[in-house]
């Protein structure tokens, strides 16, 4: 796999982002049969918000908050949500989305790098990472900067691509993730990054379910557990900061 598609370098990461921010959630929604807002909403459902009083939520590389927007809509917007990304073109996007939905007062987007978030220890209650955890440099450092932010007794919670382990299953999610979307995703797209071939080459190297599961408890979560969707195309990974709420 051509070391060039795998360079995770914040200044590459971020200009493949902003060029692709024009047809981002067309992509998302297209190339995933739609399959994704489900995945969104199983994820709020399964980890949901607690009362106000616990702090706001983070979602982390936020793309165009996606998953901002639903849990500030299953929350009915009484817990702030906060979007962080460190792509400009993507959050423009967002705070567009934001303002038409009439949410702008509800959802803020702060552009911010993953590896040094600007906000203070135990924060958030809740901090979210929707298929952008696998596209920070330094995943180990992404996720403890996740935990540090996380108030003690609050959770951690990735929702990421994974490999389908029923094998008639994973084959044709190979041939579908090597062949297909990159061919789509680059034509609608026009990346010059090449970030729809760049996507199947991260999936299919990143670590996921008992491997990624070790890594959160590595950052200091416990409790970690995991859950696959759909045969596990995608797994959403949950962890609880140890300690008191407040401590």
């Amino acid at each position: 796999m051509s070391s060039q598609l795998l360079d995770k370098r914040e200044v590459r990461i971020r200009r493949m982002f902003d060029q692709i921010a024009h047809s981002y959630d067309l992509l998302n929604h297209l190339l995933s049969l739609n399959i994704d807002r489900a995945w969104r909403n199983k994820t709020a459902k399964l980890v949901p918000a607690g009362p106000p009083e616990q702090g706001p939520i983070l979602d982390l590389c936020t793309g165009t908050g996606d998953l901002a927007f639903t849990y500030d809509r299953v929350t009915k917007g009484a817990v702030p949500v906060v979007g962080a990304d460190f792509s400009r073109e993507m959050l423009t996007r967002a705070a567009k989305k934001a303002a038409a939905a009439g949410a702008g007062e509800r959802v803020r987007f702060v552009e911010a790098d993953a590896q040094a978030l600007p906000f203070a220890d135990g924060y958030f209650q809740l901090v979210t990472n929707a298929f952008g955890l696998r596209n920070i440099t330094d995943t180990d450092k992404g996720l403890a900067e996740m935990v540090r932010v996380t108030r003690p007794g609050g959770r951690v919670a990735v929702l990421e691509f994974s490999k389908p382990r029923n094998p008639v299953l994973g084959a044709a999610y190979n041939a579908y993730f090597r062949y297909l979307l990159p061919l789509l995703g680059q034509f609608i797209s026009g990346s010059r990054e090449n970030a729809y071939r760049y996507l199947p080459a991260s999936v299919l190297t990143f670590p996921d379910y008992d491997a990624l599961a070790e890594k959160m408890r590595a950052a200091g979560l416990t409790e970690v557990r995991y859950e696959p969707f759909t045969f596990g195309v995608a797994t959403l990974y949950v962890g609880v900061k140890p300690g008191a709420p407040g401590a």
